[in-house]
């Protein structure tokens, strides 16, 4: 693993000791504590990413440091498009994987993101720099989706961790860099071997994902042409700059992404096989089906767009051929203006039947349609495309089996997540978990199942069926003390306090040391304006739960405990006195900018 690290840095080192010097017991030491730092750091990452609460720190996170869109048009494009991704997709979460969750954040930097948590930031930069597109920007969202589902980032981590171990090592017994160009080469071998692949990947990933849910497979190499317009004619952003000079492009550099035109030339290629080969973009303009030229676009926009027009026309044709097994299924038919159009009209098809119609090429798109479908019982096109997709469905099925088969350890975690989601008020959220929890094979502990469905049911709405879960949860198990406190807590959403206040009693009769169970009860008693009995509860939960003191109404924790009541004081007063002291300091430099600008002036 070692070696691995550094291979391709074997160049750029002086010649390395020779092997008959080196302490076999200290190799064998170093090699165990890369593959130790590896295996732990994989280990960390993966349970972050498993962990409902670290999701939606994330996206608190990240709106905390970004803000939050204010445009609603950009924010309501985005949800439409990553709901057709996540409710129609093909694509399988693992067992210890989250369900997604995004938002459009107001950054500048043209840019998206897939957290561990599989939590998608959306810059505004990249909706507004794709011009709301929806398939382009389908092709962006698949691809950060696709790093998710496959866990790129824990496993990028561990890997990154394991290389600056193994150069470490190595240089320690060798000397032959210092820690500074060490660092850079590693850096270097980091971005280069390691995320450089994975984004590979997610292109090819995020390709099957958004042609499955539906969109032009032509987006995604659309989106490749306009970000590399973007980041060389329009970008504010001199990190994002991209030289359009190719052999300034093609230097070696720290870069963890592919160039835009390799990426563009891959997802095109993708488009051209997923249409069975028949259709291909030339000269950035002009649609060919088997060699034989359709028609030329042109751009329609307030920029030349001309070849993404091109990838929007070529993948509504590769759509088609993918979809029909014959020219029937196009339905050619006359327009109204003389012309022949075909397919249906919706949104995927929209450039293909504008230039149809404006190249008056309709009834040569059916000419060479008849021709391309007669070609392939020859070439056998279509029997390799269907192979091809059938293999993607075996891997995917494994995959699905996989995560049915998945361990109780692994349902338990799955059914946790969903009662953290509940907790949050996020219904939905709670109720795809545990229908995952329902699928599995190995249910755990079928009992609390319902428990937590019930009250998953109830945060999203349904008190019906949420209670009907809990009542089979508390007759299958009696004993178990959550499936009391979970009835308790939606009776007390429903504002049966009555009901409620018993199930806490059953509760207490059960665990008497259950903290859940006094401090719900404070809460109703707080909220009856019963005060001497609400002391009394927080008082006992405070007593099994010293450090949770936090979460007690200030009136009360003051009775409950003087010396961590000062403490929430002093916190309060700290965070006042850092939220103004940051207030002044930015409308201080707000002041001496416009100040400047308008000496400048």
């Amino acid at each position: 693993m070692v070696l691995s690290g550094v291979m391709m840095a074997g160049t750029w080192l002086t010649p390395l000791p020779k092997a008959e010097a080196a302490d076999a017991w200290a190799i064998a030491a170093q090699a165990l504590g890369v593959l130790g730092a590896y295996q732990s750091s994989l280990s960390s990452i993966l349970a972050l990413g498993n962990d409902a609460q670290a999701q939606i720190q994330s996206q608190r996170q990240d709106i905390q440091q970004n803000g939050i869109d204010p445009n609603r048009n950009d924010v309501q494009v985005v949800d439409s498009v990553m709901r057709q991704l996540v409710e129609q997709g093909d694509y399988v979460l693992k067992a210890n994987s989250l369900p997604f969750c995004w938002t459009v954040n107001n950054s500048r930097d043209f840019n998206a993101a897939c957290y561990p948590t599989n939590y998608v930031s959306v810059n505004k930069a990249l909706v507004r720099g794709l011009n709301l597109e929806p398939d382009e920007l389908a092709a962006v969202l698949a691809h950060e989706m696709t790093h998710g589902i496959e866990q790129h980032s824990a496993h990028n981590y561990a890997k990154a961790v394991a290389q600056y171990y193994g150069m470490a090592f190595l240089n320690m017994d060798t000397g032959v860099a210092d820690w500074n160009k060490l660092n850079a080469l590693a850096n270097y071998s980091i971005a280069k071997n390691v995320t450089l692949p994975t984004e590979y990947d997610a292109d090819a990933g995020g390709f099957y994902i958004m042609t499955s849910a539906g969109f032009n497979p032509g987006g995604g190499a659309a989106a490749m042409a306009r970000m590399a317009r973007y980041l060389t004619y329009e970008t504010q952003n001199v990190l994002e700059y991209q030289d359009p000079d190719p052999k300034l492009k093609e230097q070696e550099n720290y870069n963890d992404h592919p160039d835009t035109d390799k990426r563009e030339q891959k997802l095109a290629q993708m488009m051209t096989d997923y249409g069975c080969g028949h259709v291909t973009v030339k000269d950035r303009k002009d649609i060919y089906i088997d060699g034989e030229k359709l028609l030329s676009v042109d751009w329609d926009g307030d920029y030349d767009n001309t070849l993404e027009n091109a990838y929007f026309v070529a993948g509504a044709i590769a759509k088609a051929f993918h979809d029909y097994d014959s020219p029937a299924g196009w339905n050619f038919r006359a327009d109204g203006d003389g012309t022949v159009t075909c397919l249906p009209d919706t949104r995927v098809n929209q450039a293909l039947q504008k230039f149809l119609r404006t190249e008056r090429a309709g009834a040569r798109l059916q000419a060479l349609v008849t021709t391309a479908y007669d070609g392939e019982k020859t070439s056998g096109a279509r029997t390799k495309m269907k192979a091809s997709a059938q293999a993607r469905q075996q891997v995917l099925q494994s995959e699905r089996e996989a995560v049915l088969a998945a361990s109780a350890k692994f349902v338990k975690k799955m059914r946790e997540n969903g009662d953290m989601y509940s907790d949050y008020g996020q219904g939905e959220r709670a109720l795809f978990q545990m229908r995952r929890v329902f699928a599995a094979h190995n249910p755990e502990n079928e009992a609390e199942n319902h428990a937590i469905r019930g009250r998953a049911r109830a945060v999203a709405g349904d008190f019906t069926a949420g209670l009907q879960d809990l009542d089979k949860a508390v007759t299958m198990d009696s004993k178990n003390v959550y499936n009391y406190l979970n009835r308790a807590d939606v009776y007390h959403m429903m504002g049966n306090t009555e009901a409620s206040l018993a199930d806490l009693a059953q509760a207490e009769a059960i665990d008497k040391a259950n903290p859940y169970v006094w401090f719900m009860r404070a809460q109703i008693y707080e909220e009856l304006g019963q005060q001497a009995d609400a002391l009394a509860n927080y008082q006992e939960f405070y007593r099994l739960q010293p450090k949770a003191f936090r979460v007690i109404p200030e009136e009360y924790l003051q009775s409950v405990s003087e010396k961590d009541y000062k403490t929430v004081q002093k916190e309060k007063a700290d965070a006042k006195k850092k939220y103004e002291q940051q207030w002044n300091k930015e409308h201080k430099d707000k002041k001496a900018a416009e100040k400047h600008s308008a000496a400048k002036s």
